[in-house]
């Protein structure tokens, strides 16, 4: 099973910049919306969206190919407002193309860098269930834009 736990330091998350909300760390509230999706349809077609800001801005979870394969969908994703089906096929067929995607190295053994992003997990946590879909698009197009601003893609 891969960890995805993350590092909290002085109730911030190293890599996301998320505030420790509720007790919650950026990891624990990301769980959440994936429990809130299962009640709800229209949210869990926003799977791709939820689960590739989160990992994005989380990146000692990849092989520096696989975080280049994950950044490259959701651009060109995005960009080419794809629906998920589409999606689906495009990432099967580009992680085919890569050896490993997920960092192998323990994650207390991870290194991690810190980064600054317009919006994280906590916004989607503090908005809410009745607010998800809304706060999830949000956090994609807040992502987007500092993808533009830190990466030029």
């Amino acid at each position: 099973m891969v960890d995805n736990n993350t590092v909290m330091e002085d109730g911030k998350c190293i890599e996301c910049g998320a505030n420790q909300t509720e007790g919650h760390s950026c990891y624990e509230m990301f769980q959440f919306p994936l429990i809130w999706e299962h009640n709800d349809h229209e949210l869990y077609a926003l799977h791709f969206w939820l689960v590739s800001c989160y990992m994005i801005q989380h990146p000692s979870n990849y092989t520096k190919d696989g975080y280049h394969l994950l950044i490259n969908l959701f651009t060109k994703a995005y960009d080419g407002k794809w629906d998920t089906e589409y999606i689906l096929l495009k990432n099967r067929e580009l992680a085919s193309q890569i050896k490993k995607i997920t960092n192998p190295v323990p994650n207390k053994e991870r290194e991690r860098i810190s980064e600054k992003w317009s919006m994280t997990i906590e916004y989607v946590f503090k908005s809410g269930e009745t607010n998800a879909i809304n706060s999830i698009n949000k956090w994609t197009e807040h992502i987007r834009m500092d993808l533009k601003e830190k990466q030029g893609c």
